[in-house]
């Protein structure tokens, strides 16, 4: 079967979706961690004017938004690696799976670095005035930080697949 292009495979284009699959999870992984990290990064500063011996602890929101980023690397490194040129119907397929993988873990690390940075921010800032909040602050955390999570074992579901 030949085609406008002069191919003689029917999908020439298959390899631009696990491609873009790759890009999707590095790019939008890293903006949610960028988010988290520079949101955290403010509420940070403005709470070491007033109690600079705490700066040491209020780095945990920071290194949570950075470990979003290390999510999207790890699948966009799985999904590069298996990018083929089969332009058949099955490494269509597979394509479109990994796809779902790299939107899966990139849309999941940006909501989640979204939501460390918010979090982060108001809780540092808590934490300045009222200690009994650092508890809460890290609970709350953890709970965003695992939404990342869920999209990386999505995606790790999907790109094993094909």
């Amino acid at each position: 079967m030949s085609d406008s292009s002069g191919t003689d495979e029917p999908y020439p284009y298959a390899a631009f979706f696990g491609v873009m699959g790759a890009t999707s999870a590095i790019v939008f992984s890293c903006l949610g961690a960028a988010y988290g990290t520079a949101k955290s990064g403010t509420g940070i500063a403005a709470m070491s004017v007033m109690r600079p011996e705490l700066i040491m602890k209020s780095i945990i929101p920071v290194v949570m938004a950075g470990i979003i980023a290390i999510y999207g690397l790890v699948v966009a490194v799985l999904v590069g690696n298996g990018v083929s040129k089969s332009a058949d119907l099955d490494g269509l397929f597979k394509s479109f799976m990994q796809l779902g993988a790299g939107l899966s873990v990139g849309l999941s690390g940006l909501a989640a670095g979204f939501a460390i940075g918010i979090v982060g921010d108001a809780g540092v800032r808590g934490t300045a005035q009222q200690p009994r909040l650092f508890v809460g602050m890290i609970l709350t955390l953890i709970f965003a930080e695992v939404l990342g999570l869920y999209g990386l074992i999505v995606a790790l579901i999907l790109s094993t697949k094909s």
